[in-house]
């Protein structure tokens, strides 16, 4: 018998992944290939960002102390967490982000009105229907609605944690499912653990999710966890707490993990990937146009027992298993995009 090349080796290994009805992390170039800024383009957006004229001489300072951080290249994580912002200015940054942000969600849900198929990971959903799961977990640190936008296009229901309908609370109890007769809807659980641009919070801390919204509504601001020396202490409010504790759940019962676009930057999120896949050698399939730096130690420190990761190379692809830890190039399409790589795990679309 032939032995198998490396392209067949990478697409059964994708395969038996995908099989095994994995947790899907979506990191910002998940988003990115669908237009949605990542940290880059806000760092820039915050530089030429206008100041309230209400803020103090010290709040004044410190912002440009921070502008002064991403001028001299930090990027946008180590610029907010070197200096101290008060409250107001956090939600400043939350309101100019969400700004940022809300156009390009919004085209993504105008493409989908006209295409239906013009989101892959709606295809992804419907290939892992195709099975007697009920409920498919997405995690992500994103803010915008893609995943909820997919899961509408496949006829899925998706939960984020709140109550359905236009004016959302938080739901009372996180197992909250619609259901068709007495069977349970498929849903996909989109763990947001950051936030999510339809989400606001007011002064006496009243937590709403409003879906239509263009504008904050009057005495609420964004909630939004965004990069800085608050991030873990807000990590602890609610309702990210719960969000997490669903999180993590869902990360502890995974029997594989799919990344598309994550770089493995946010210990929030990865602490129990990362065991998981130490401890337990549960598979993981990563798909990206670049491995960031922490992405490669995580691969090749030698605690990722089973992995395939994709990357964009000159040939099509650049592909790093167990078996070639070092990476090597293979001659195919772009299989790192999510589109080919389904079409690669899953065969052409129809």
């Amino acid at each position: 018998m032939a032995s198998k090349t490396i392209l067949e080796e990478v697409q059964e290994f994708a395969q038996a992944a995908l099989a095994l009805a994995p947790v899907i992390i979506l990191g910002s170039g998940a988003s990115a290939a669908h237009g949605v800024p990542g940290m880059w383009p806000l760092s820039e957006h915050l530089k030429v960002l206008p100041r309230p004229p209400t803020w103090s001489t010290d709040e004044g300072t410190e912002w440009d102390r921070f502008i002064g951080h991403l001028t001299d290249g930090k990027d946008l994580e180590t610029a907010m967490g070197a200096v101290r912002f008060t409250d107001g200015q956090t939600t400043h940054v939350a309101e100019a982000t969400r700004a940022l942000l809300l156009p390009t969600d919004e085209v993504v849900l105008a493409k989908l009105l006209t295409d239906r198929h013009s989101l892959p990971l709606t295809r992804l959903f419907k290939h892992l229907f195709k099975s007697t799961h009920r409920t498919i977990d997405v995690i992500t640190p994103n803010y915008d609605r893609i995943a909820e936008y997919a899961a509408d296009a496949g006829e899925f229901c998706h939960f984020t944690g709140f109550s359905y309908g236009y004016l959302q609370t938080r739901a009372k109890d996180t197992r909250t499912r619609l259901h068709y007769g007495k069977d349970l809807a498929r849903t996909v659980c989109v763990w947001k653990v950051h936030g999510s641009l339809d989400w606001f919070r007011d002064k006496d801390n009243q937590i709403i999710g409003v879906r239509s919204c263009h504008d904050s509504p009057p005495g609420f601001s964004p909630l939004m966890i965004t990069p800085g020396v608050d991030k873990y202490r807000l990590a602890l409010t609610e309702p990210f707490r719960t969000i997490f504790g669903c999180s993590d759940d869902a990360l502890e019962k995974a029997r594989s993990y799919f990344c598309v676009g994550y770089g493995f930057n946010d210990e929030h999120l990865q602490t129990k990937l990362v065991e998981r896949c130490d401890i337990n050698a549960v598979p993981i399939v990563i798909v990206t146009k670049e491995l960031t730096a922490p992405a490669k130690a995580f691969l090749g420190g030698g605690r990722c027992r089973k992995y395939l990761a994709l990357e964009e190379a000159t040939s099509g692809a650049r592909a790093y298993t167990n078996a070639y830890p070092a990476g090597v190039d293979l001659p195919t399409g772009a299989i790192w995009r999510l589109n080919e790589f389904l079409d690669l795990t899953l065969g052409a679309a129809p």
